[in-house]
């Protein structure tokens, strides 16, 4: 796959991302409570993919599952902290300042798990680049939410 295909995957996710956020809100202050919202929204998301497994008769493969980590097995617990927290925060500080926190937290940990090799990724060095990038977002959290 090129990179391009691969980042417009991203921007279309980036897109959605935002989308979730206000909606989750919206379903926040109808279901009572942001982790009402984040149940909704994980129970159509997996209903969404169970459909989606079925239609391409997609099958897990039991031994390689067996042997993952056990971090491996928390990614949507991080899924569930961040529908829970977008919920939250869309209402009370808006969408573009919720996601750009986001995307800045995102970052600076991206950086420190390139730099370590967390999660098995492979080993990337800091470099002034990489900082000054992380350095323009935190900037631009400060701009959105002063905008």
């Amino acid at each position: 796959m090129t990179f391009w295909f691969v980042a417009a995957v991203m921007l279309v996710s980036g897109v959605l991302t935002a989308m979730q956020a206000s909606t989750n809100a919206k379903l926040a202050a109808a279901a009572g409570s942001p982790i009402n919202a984040a149940f909704v929204s994980f129970a159509v998301g997996t209903a969404a993919l169970l459909a989606v497994a079925l239609l391409l008769r997609t099958k897990p493969d039991a031994a390689a599952l067996k042997a993952l980590p056990w971090y491996a097995w928390i990614g949507g617990l991080y899924g569930a902290v961040f529908v829970t927290g977008a919920a939250f925060a869309a209402p009370r500080i808006g969408v573009a300042s919720t996601l750009t926190l986001l995307i800045a937290g995102q970052l600076l940990a991206a950086v420190v798990i390139d730099r370590i090799g967390g999660f098995g990724v492979p080993v990337r060095p800091v470099s002034l680049a990489r900082v000054a990038g992380v350095a323009l977002v935190l900037g631009g959290v400060i701009l959105v939410r002063r905008g």
